[in-house]
């Protein structure tokens, strides 16, 4: 894709809201994220198979829930949904500082308001794709995507190591505290956006339109390979990300304070992968741009499988850089050929079919990863995390998806 123009697009008011609320709602998410492992080791003694739990727990909605929101996204208000899915993980936020403040707080229960606040994530994640075409023009799509992608690089960077200073420094709840409340304000610029020109689809069967949806991307030669290649992904990283914490307190002899800044690596590396996407999708072609992210991720996997025989912070912080600045790149891509090739009335459900085989690899990963460290050991969980970055480079290498010089034409009505 050469995307030289990109820089010169100018976006829309509402657009800019949308990213603002994005910012705010990732940096939310994450922070909250870093501090639930971190609040289940630390304060509740929980091991690395019981976080590898906490994991399954919030990451299950993805699985449980996609299906059902990408449905009723094409049917109703995109931004109605969004606004009230981030209002249900203020709540669940909340109940978390209340339980903290009250001395009650539980794994399980800890599990539980995760689950809640992950289902408001699903719906967001979900609906915000399928919004975006409805406010900008087509042509606008990959500088609108590469926006997106780096207010949430920007909040991946900063937000596990902000969850973790404040956890080792004042305690959980006020890194809960502040996720709350940013993620107040991104519900109040979502109920500033405008009333889309989105129509609401009524009268049809449930299992009609999401068989439609499932024909169209196990039909299409070019999401097909890029939904596999997701799923292997997702299902590598958080096999690694269910013991991650454990390991790097047990093994890597880590503080709170240093496993926040090693998660922070990975948001370091979402910023400059977005940063330097223009200046790489102006060099190489379209195809080859979805490759650098398979690349990466093997890449990192393989590092911090090393650190088993040689255990240097380094060099996980290395491999979390790795994988965020390679896998960025991929996200703009592929949700921008996605959107670009997908009707418009279809965006809601193709968005949830991939978001339930790509994030639902996430539980999956997750229990996976704490079963092997139950049965046989860390170790086990970073070797097996390395066969699956291994089997998603090599489905994106051998696909079509390569050959692409530049953004395809395609159905966006």
């Amino acid at each position: 894709m050469h995307s030289s123009s990109n820089h010169r697009i100018t976006l829309p008011p509402a657009f800019h809201r949308l990213a603002w609320s994005n910012l705010l709602a990732q940096s939310a998410e994450q922070i909250s994220l870093a501090a639930a492992p971190l609040v289940a080791v630390f304060l509740l003694g929980a091991s690395a198979a019981q976080t590898g739990l906490l994991q399954t727990a919030q990451t299950l909605p993805f699985l449980l829930l996609s299906l059902p929101m990408g449905v009723y996204a094409d049917r109703h208000s995109r931004r109605a949904l969004m606004a009230s899915a981030e209002a249900v993980r203020v709540l669940a936020m909340i109940t978390i500082l209340v339980l903290i403040g009250t001395h009650l707080l539980t794994l399980p229960l800890l599990a539980v308001c995760g689950f809640i606040g992950a289902a408001g994530t699903v719906a967001y994640s979900v609906a915000a794709p399928s919004l975006i075409p409805s406010l900008v023009p087509r042509a606008a799509l990959p500088a609108a995507n590469s926006r997106i992608e780096l207010a949430r690089s920007v909040a991946y960077s900063a937000g596990p190591a902000i969850g973790g200073v404040i956890v080792g420094s004042v305690g959980a709840g006020w890194a809960y505290a502040l996720a709350t409340m940013l993620s107040a304000f991104a519900v109040a610029l979502l109920r500033a956006l405008p009333v889309s020109a989105h129509l609401p689809r009524t009268g049809r069967h449930f299992l009609a339109e999401l068989r439609e949806g499932a024909a169209f991307v196990f039909r299409d030669p070019l999401l097909r390979p890029i939904l596999l290649t997701a799923v292997f992904f997702n299902l590598g990283y958080f096999v690694l990300q269910a013991i991650y914490v454990a390991y790097a307190a047990h093994h890597l002899h880590m503080s709170s304070w240093v496993i926040g800044v090693s998660l922070a690596a990975y948001g370091a590396g979402m910023v400059a992968g977005a940063l330097a996407g223009p200046a790489v999708s102006r060099r190489i072609s379209f195809g080859r741009t979805l490759v650098i992210g398979p690349v990466c991720g093997f890449l990192a996997s393989v590092l911090m499988s090393a650190t088993l025989f040689f255990p240097q912070v380094w060099m996980a912080c290395a491999s979390f850089f790795l994988l965020g600045a390679g896998p960025v790149l991929w996200t703009i891509g592929s949700t921008t050929l996605r959107q670009a090739i997908t009707p418009h009335a279809m965006l809601g459900r193709v968005s949830a079919i991939m978001s339930t085989a790509t994030y639902g690899a996430r539980p999956v990963g997750a229990l996976l990863g704490a079963a092997l460290a139950t049965q046989t050991g860390v170790g086990a969980c970073l070797l097996v995390s390395s066969v699956a970055f291994a089997i998603q480079l090599g489905v994106i290498v051998l696909s079509p998806v390569t050959q692409l010089s530049a953004l395809p034409e395609g159905a966006a009505s």
